[in-house]
């Protein structure tokens, strides 16, 4: 059996700002999610500086490989907006001056009161078979073409002008070219490598088309993107990535923490809500990091009471109780420390739960027994406390992160855990390495 798949796309941004470091492409961002909705898959992004001998090439192998076509920038009125000539050239076709986007550039102008540059001129030229699109935020018009099967679309580049010429003038064209239905997931998991997750789903990857499984992996964290599409309906659509999506659960269990692009403090805001508890926060290594994240979702004034950054010996021993003797033998750095952290704020706060950390961020300071990347967090609560240790890779930042991810999922693992009966001390040591 045949599977129908969604149209293929390429955009081509124009610009070579765009090849600088001081420029972000972010119209094709905009305008693949625009172009998901309507079922088109956009397989190819391109950018490209603006010299006729590099676009001519590039816009050749995008109508050899794609079914439409979208280019954005290039249609300014400047010498180096080469565009329009640039497409038709490869199209062997006549640019041809059209005297009432002309008249519309020049009373744009006057109704500035000032005279139009001859420069202008040039975007009034419209592609040879070509409909010009309406620019009502500019001087430079968009076109729509069709070359066989195959729609090219020339939008300014702009955003405040695309956008608006995108929503008018083009959307309403695709939906008549709609081959069908998009839907797509994301699922985060913790806890886990990439390796270790490839060996759990690695046989679950879909052999037909119309399923697709991307994998991607940063510090603390690794996402599956799942993508469906249907030639007859979103139900469809949505129906085939359900099922992929239990069949993964079902392998990745505990560790996978957001079917819906969520992040994980938002996870943990949720669940305290819910059971009507509260949290405390004591960082070192983390500076701050853990409480961020936490007071970054609106109204996590439901639940988070209090948070101390402790980064020297005497806070920590006068604004958390953490005896001094006991960082004498240990070590600020240590499972001891990091449980007196976390029972200490707690107590202070008069919180349910209280998470700390103490650690190794780097790059300097770390020895053979505690390197740099080390670092203890600690959850406490009534009954009792948890510490895990760990040692993360990564520059500063990443440690950093990793530690506050460690700390928010110990939390988010705690909550979950079914409720039981009568009272237990729940004091015990973890040792993980990750």
């Amino acid at each position: 059996m045949k599977y129908k798949t969604p149209a293929k796309v390429e955009i081509i941004a124009v610009g070579s700002e765009l090849l600088a470091p001081y420029y972000r492409d972010t119209n094709s961002l905009y305008l693949t999610e625009r172009l998901n909705a309507l079922g088109f898959e956009v397989a190819f992004k391109t950018i490209v500086g603006d010299n006729l001998d590099d676009l001519r090439p590039r816009i050749k192998e995008a109508l050899d490989q794609a079914d439409l076509v979208l280019a954005t920038g290039g249609l300014g009125p400047t010498e180096d907006d080469k565009t329009r000539e640039a497409f038709a050239a490869v199209l062997e076709r006549k640019l041809i001056l059209d005297q009432e986007i002309l008249k519309k550039i020049k009373e744009r102008f006057r109704r500035r009161h000032i005279s139009m540059p001859g420069s202008n001129r040039k975007q009034a030229e419209v592609i040879q078979g070509a409909v010009a699109l309406a620019n009502w935020n500019g001087t430079a018009p968009g076109q729509w073409l069709e070359v066989g099967k195959k729609k090219i679309v020339l939008l300014p580049g702009p955003p405040h002008e695309l956008k608006p010429m995108f929503e008018e003038s083009v959307w309403p064209r695709l939906q008549k070219e709609r081959r069908g239905y998009l839907a797509r997931k994301i699922l985060k998991i913790t806890g886990l490598t990439e390796s270790r997750i490839e060996m759990l789903i690695s046989d679950l990857y879909p052999k037909k088309p119309d399923l697709r499984i991307t994998v991607l992996a940063t510090p603390g964290q690794i996402e599956i993107h799942l993508t469906s599409f249907s030639p007859d309906s979103a139900a469809e659509a949505e129906k085939k990535i359900e099922r992929l999506k239990k069949k993964l659960l079902s392998r990745l269990d505990k560790y996978a923490f957001s079917e819906s692009g969520e992040e994980l403090e938002e996870i943990v805001g949720r669940l305290l809500r819910k059971k009507k508890q509260t949290l405390a926060v004591a960082e070192s290594c983390t500076g701050g990091l853990l409480s961020h994240r936490l007071t970054n979702i609106p109204g996590s004034s439901d639940y988070f009471l209090e948070a101390a950054v402790t980064y020297s010996n005497t806070a920590k021993a006068g604004l958390l109780g953490v005896p001094p003797a006991l960082i004498e033998k240990h070590g600020a750095v240590s499972f001891s420390v990091a449980r007196a952290m976390a029972q200490g704020i707690r107590k202070r706060a008069q919180a349910d739960y209280a998470l700390a950390i103490t650690g190794i961020a780097g790059p300097g300071g770390g020895s053979p027994e505690k390197p740099v990347g080390l670092a203890f967090v600690a959850l406490a609560w009534q009954t009792g406390t948890e510490v895990r240790k760990s040692l993360f890779l990564g520059k500063r930042e990443q440690v950093k992160f990793q530690s506050t991810q460690r700390a928010l999922d110990m939390l988010r693992r705690h909550l979950l855990r079914p409720e039981k009966k009568g009272k237990r001390d729940e004091n015990f040591y973890r040792h993980r390495s990750g």
